[in-house]
């Protein structure tokens, strides 16, 4: 007896080819977003400016893209993620190249802090992991943790390459080689190869063969215990809450580090190059954190595993204000490099186990705005706790406590209730032919 056409595996699962497209696209827009901070002393001495001012221009940008992030997320849902992904990079693209002509701090607050800002967030796990949850069903972590220890390798790669550049050549030199990477590499890839479902290589989610025709329209399963057919619906329940306030601690503590980390190692007496090669052994640490954090994801309850992040976290934030700076910035680089991105492929599966994909897009969208609101409040909060006291060490106090409480509403997430995972579903009496949308750019 023959097997059924739809079990049936050809080869390499293109959702894998899918993954590596956006991880590089996430390498890019990430690592440029993180190696922000290595600039900020050298633009306060060319232009003449305190932190606090820089901080203006970042905390824009964060607020910014916290603003995209619904709005990007739910084009996703609507025309399918190929179509945002693409145009966003190019954007990106372009301004980032377009910053090695700014002369001034409201050039950078217009060009960073509107422009690339909002372009970057079509580039987020709103619609990069929209992307990956549509592919991917039984091995869903691991594929959201390869996908975003993209920005950990960018991390890794990107800030010590811009210190560099910046050393060696000049900032603006920076800024244009980074731009003109992700425009002559970047933009191809994804036009080339990714495509929004599996339906449009004729597939099913996780490889099966379709026996819809290629081309045909994409009919997206909304399983889900909490799934609602109103995306507004979904917030009425607590778990979106949870995972929202959990992350816009999250927020809190990744901008303030991207913006400040390098500033603070230079007010510890430690050069820019130390601080973004620390900055990348971090980064390199969290590449393979990830990974881990994916593979056990798939087996553990993943609301557990994010708990823990956020208070190994809360351990690396305690390092920075108890040891002194010269051992501190290596202890915050291996014990943050534990949990750095670790909580995105978490908070995203998790949003995917409770509320299916349909409106995955806005939902994740609705978290990661409620992560970058936090972000640009810390950056301006933290620019402006440094010009008036000459020191990180009360808002660092501050992270630690903050990511202990987002520990502690994470472990209270009640997963089992409310997960996929756990809880069987009727994936097909769900199924709605107006969730159908086509793919093509």
């Amino acid at each position: 007896m023959s097997p059924d056409p739809k079990e049936k595996k050809q080869g390499i699962y293109y959702g894998w080819y899918v993954v590596a497209a956006l991880f590089f696209a996430t390498f890019i827009a990430i690592g440029a977003r993180q190696g922000f901070g290595v600039f900020v002393n050298t633009w306060e001495q060319d232009w003449g400016v305190t932190t606090a001012t820089i901080s203006i221009a970042a905390a824009t940008g964060w607020l910014v893209n916290g603003i995209s992030q619904p709005f990007v997320g739910r084009l996703t849902d609507i025309y399918g993620g190929r179509r945002v992904v693409v145009l966003s990079l190019l954007v990106m693209a372009i301004a980032t190249m377009g910053i090695s002509l700014i002369t001034n701090i409201y050039g950078l607050i217009a060009l960073y802090g509107f422009v690339i800002s909002f372009a970057s967030g079509g580039i987020s796990p709103a619609t990069t992991g929209v992307i990956v949850a549509r592919w991917f069903e039984k091995k869903r972590g691991v594929a959201m943790a390869v996908l975003i220890s993209g920005g950990s390798v960018g991390g890794m790669i990107v800030v010590p390459f811009l210190s560099y550049v910046l050393i060696e050549y000049g900032w603006q030199t920076a800024w244009l080689m980074v731009g003109g990477l992700a425009l002559a590499f970047g933009v191809p890839l994804l036009i080339i190869v990714v495509r929004s479902n599996p339906i449009d290589m004729g597939l099913e989610i996780d490889g099966r063969i379709s026996d819809r025709s290629l081309g045909a329209k994409i009919i997206v399963r909304p399983v889900g215990p909490r799934f609602a057919k109103k995306w507004r619906d979904s917030l009425r329940s607590k778990p979106i809450w949870q995972l929202s306030v959990a992350y816009f601690v999250c927020g809190i503590t990744t901008a303030s580090i991207a913006v400040h980390f390098v500033r603070w190692a230079v007010s510890e007496d430690i050069t820019t190059g130390t601080a973004a090669i620390a900055f990348g052994v971090l980064s390199g640490i969290n590449a393979t954190g990830v990974l881990v954090i994916g593979l056990l994801s798939d087996r553990w309850q993943r609301k557990n595993l994010l708990g823990a992040v956020y208070v190994v976290r809360a351990l690396a934030f305690i390092s920075l204000f108890v040891l002194p700076g010269p051992i501190a910035i290596w202890a915050f680089a291996v014990i943050g490099g534990m949990s750095w991105l670790a909580t995105v492929p978490l908070t995203a599966s998790l949003t995917a186990d409770v509320y299916g994909v349909r409106n995955l897009g806005t939902l994740f969208g609705f978290s990661n705005m409620a992560h970058q609101l936090g972000g640009a409040a810390a950056v301006m909060l933290f620019g402006w706790a440094f010009t008036a006291w000459g020191s990180y060490d009360i808002p660092f106090v501050i992270g630690a406590a903050l990511l202990l409480a987002a520990g502690v509403v994470s472990f209270s997430i009640r997963e089992k209730k409310h997960s996929v995972r756990y809880v069987q579903v009727q994936a097909d009496a769900a199924i709605d032919s107006n969730t159908a949308v086509t793919d093509s750019v």
